[in-house]
């Protein structure tokens, strides 16, 4: 039973490099698997659904560790790992795919590595920064993006971010996630700048 949940984490990073396998199927020149496009459209679907099953496991494991009470250090290790792993990978195919920019893909990685560096300090220092409400919103907003980025990237419904009206939209929900994820990084410096201040 104390191993399920380090399991479910180690599955997500598996889940994950199938998922960039399946998302490097595709018609242009510039995918390392150039196929038809019904080969490659039923590549992009399983890849959607590998992403969404990698998603979950990241809730998951948090919840069954806590609820069957086997926390450990791999856990701790291995799970947050998982996390930059999957929000890389899935982030770099949207930037393949030009669904979004690459300056997008940037800040996000920039948030996630700074905000990590802050909390190894912190653990140095013997203190635990918890995800807070901003942070919990972030991660929240960046799965939906994600969501919404994929039905259109297989085009679900025949909805495509690159056509109005849905292009506006996604660039004001691209804003809005760019917003958010900046200032809840901030929001966990300012709240523990003893941390860093007091070797300034």
């Amino acid at each position: 039973m104390k191993n399920i949940p380090n399991q479910i984490t180690v599955s997500r990073i598996i889940l994950v490099f199938i998922f960039v396998l399946l998302s490097s199927f595709d018609t242009g020149e510039n995918f390392t698997f150039q196929v038809s496009k019904n080969t490659a459209y039923i590549c992009h679907v399983i890849a959607l659904i590998v992403a969404v099953i990698a998603a979950l496991t990241d809730l998951l494991d948090g919840y069954l560790a806590r609820k069957l009470k086997v926390e450990s250090d791999f856990g701790r290790l291995v799970d947050p790992l998982a996390d930059k792993i999957f929000v890389l990978a899935t982030y770099t195919m949207m930037v393949s795919y030009d669904l979004i920019p690459g300056w997008f893909l940037i800040i996000i990685l920039a948030r996630e590595f700074v905000v990590t560096g802050l909390r190894t300090l912190a653990s140095a220092k013997g203190v635990i920064i918890a995800a807070d409400r901003w942070g919990k919103l972030k991660t929240a907003l960046q799965m939906i993006f994600l969501a919404i980025g994929g039905l259109s990237w297989i085009h679900f419904l025949d909805f495509d971010v690159h056509k109005q009206p849905f292009a506006w939209m996604w660039w004001i929900f691209m804003g809005v996630v760019m917003v958010i994820t900046i200032s809840s990084g901030l929001g966990y410096f300012i709240k523990y700048r003893k941390l860093y201040m007091e070797s300034i």
